[in-house]
């Protein structure tokens, strides 16, 4: 059975309530699954905006991805990345990923979805542009009139995503409960001789590195915690 790690993205709160939200991606994912008779061992939310690369719940997804040998898959492309660059850079990560939406592509479609994505960013960008710079002619007052109530909305975003990458690391964690356990009844207890097991194993850290004592060290207090 292929085994999957569902990665779900939203830019903002508001969009849990359209139709890009979390409960309609966890669906479309589902749907695909269930259909290929696929199993879903993992799942990975992030609260980030597509703009930007340096997104930590998706490089965990893909390093889980890597360790386990599942198969990374999203609801839509765009939820990956409207960055062509950044698409074609996951493309050839070695990670088998697919989209819900157009499960069947292969790799050379999805270079060339990346590319009309990152267009289509592009034209949304100068339509919004265009249209401040319309409103503002006329007199608009542009900004955002409440203030502190966006404040702390945007705080509420945080917190779930700091929530999401609590939870994801607890998963990872948990992946490798069995491997730890296995090499201390080899007889290796210390933190650097199980981070040297780890590194000979090839196995990595949720952040694709090398093992290390106060990573094992992390590791473990994880795992005592769950």
């Amino acid at each position: 059975m292929c085994r999957v790690a569902a990665y779900y993205r939203v830019s903002t709160d508001k969009q849990g309530r359209s139709g890009l939200g979390l409960e309609a991606q966890r669906q479309s994912v589902r749907s695909l699954c269930e259909a290929r008779g696929w199993e879903i061992v993992s799942e990975f939310t992030e609260v980030e905006s597509g703009k930007r690369n340096d997104r930590p719940e998706l490089n965990a997804a893909l390093d889980h991805a890597r360790l386990t040998g599942a198969k990374l898959v999203v609801a839509k492309l765009d939820r990956l990345s409207r960055d062509a660059a950044f698409t074609l850079q996951l493309r050839n990560s070695g990670v088998d990923f697919t989209c819900a939406d157009n499960p069947d592509v292969n790799r050379l479609t999805i270079g060339l979805l990346a590319v009309i994505n990152e267009d289509e960013r592009e034209r949304i960008s100068e339509r919004t542009k265009a249209a401040l710079a319309a409103a503002k002619a006329r007199g608009v007052k542009l900004g955002n009139p409440n203030g502190a109530k966006a404040l702390r909305r945007a705080g509420k975003g945080n917190r779930a995503s700091v929530a999401a990458i609590q939870s994801n690391a607890d998963r990872f964690a948990e992946s490798l409960r069995g491997t730890v356990e296995a090499i201390r009844r080899d007889g290796v207890t210390s933190l650097a001789g199980i981070a040297s097991e780890l590194n000979a194993r090839h196995m990595r850290t949720a952040r694709d590195g090398k093992w290390h004592a106060s990573s094992v060290k992390n590791l473990l207090v994880r795992l005592r915690a769950s």
